[in-house]
């Protein structure tokens, strides 16, 4: 098999002809520093790894580095920025937002490795209508996905997304209002956090049908906030499943696989996940690297039911690890994980300092798993 059929196969639940090994995402940082700046395709051929290479178009999202914010202005929508320091390892950024109702601020910071979030966009409750009647949805520009895709070819996939700071309605409003805060509206104003859930839902299925066409051959929902090292399981039933559900179903009424991110936190959620009607879940993190139970807890309660992506420590033990640890981590995942196929060993998110011989170490590993 290619790395493609080899990686599609077990999306489908079945057994392709050895264990597929992919990274999550690989970061531009790594492949500045530690490969000479080439692609994330050309990355995973070097290291000999299944290619999941996943399609960014910059939207106005919070955390593109260098996004044209004016791009995504509308009349109804406009956003000043101000780059208060503009230092890749120091950056700093404020934006007003200029509605017909009124005014939103928010503000980042970041360096070269990611973006992160200084100031909330929402700060009242009326801030919900704002974003309900102003804040514009963007279109998918299909001619760049169907070139990404054919460059592609057999050596792996392409992954996509739907538009939003994160997928899922839940995590999206957890990048607009504080996660602590959201909690505690979802307990104690549950009508407020349902109508911000609401009004995201309605943003991302419109964009949703602007993927019509799209060569996509994976679409990643979710984040991080929902998994339950952040929420219970009850809230993500209430605030997560209904929304979760529906965009999904869309998706696949444009013939799109669907792959349901929760950061490693499934501990008392499997059902859920499985009833919001995702085809995959990920990243099945080990609790090493911040999950709450290890990838063969959740393969016991969950494999069969959906494809499982992820479940390699991408730092204690492909960073930092030797090359036995490297390969009796694969070994085991390929045993108790994805001994019925059905899987895609993966590392489980982002990583940074990682040796490329290590990576290596890592497909090859995979490599002699063989059904």
């Amino acid at each position: 098999m290619n790395s493609k059929e080899r990686i599609m196969t077990a999306l489908h639940k079945g057994k392709p002809d050895r264990l597929p090994a992919a990274v999550h995402q690989w970061q531009p940082y790594h492949l500045q520093k530690y490969m000479g700046g080439i692609s994330a395709l050309e990355a995973c051929e070097q290291c000999g790894l299944d290619a999941q290479i996943q399609y960014f178009e910059s939207m106005g999202q919070f955390w593109v580095k260098e996004a044209d914010y004016t791009k995504f202005s509308t009349p109804q929508w406009r956003d000043d920025v101000v780059f208060v320091k503009n230092d890749p390892d120091d950056r700093v950024v404020h934006h007003t937002i200029t509605t017909p109702g009124g005014v939103l601020t928010y503000k980042t910071a970041g360096d070269s490795k990611t973006t992160w979030l200084t100031e909330y966009l929402i700060k009242h409750d009326d801030d919900v209508d704002l974003i309900d009647k102003y804040m514009p949805v963007p279109s998918l520009s299909l001619p760049p996905i169907t070139k990404t895709h054919d460059a592609i070819g057999d050596r792996g996939i392409l992954r996509g997304f739907v538009w939003g700071d994160q997928v899922g309605c839940w995590q999206h409003a957890a990048c607009l209002f504080d996660i602590n805060e959201l909690i505690l509206r979802a307990i104690d104003m549950p009508d407020w956090v349902h109508s911000l859930m609401k009004a995201l839902l309605k943003k991302k299925l419109r964009f949703v049908e602007s993927m019509k066409g799209a060569k996509f051959d994976l679409i990643e929902t979710g984040g991080g906030a929902a998994s339950s090292t952040v929420i219970s399981p009850t809230l993500f039933k209430e605030f997560c499943l209904p929304y979760d559900k529906q965009i999904h179903d869309a998706l696949h009424d444009l013939g799109f696989l669907v792959t349901y991110h929760t950061c490693g936190g499934t501990a008392g959620i499997e059902d859920l996940i499985v009833a919001n009607g995702c085809d995959a879940s990920e990243t099945c993190a080990p609790r090493s690297v911040g999950g709450n139970q290890e990838p063969w807890e959740l393969a016991a309660k969950i494999a069969g039911r959906v494809a499982l992506i992820g479940g390699v420590d991408q730092h204690n033990v492909v960073t930092d690890g030797s090359r036995e640890l490297i390969e009796q981590t694969v070994r085991k995942l390929f045993e108790t994980v994805g001994r019925d196929g059905g899987y895609v060993c993966a590392l489980s998110d982002h990583f940074f300092e990682t040796p490329v011989r290590n990576l290596k170490w890592f497909a090859d590993a995979a490599r002699n798993c063989v059904y």
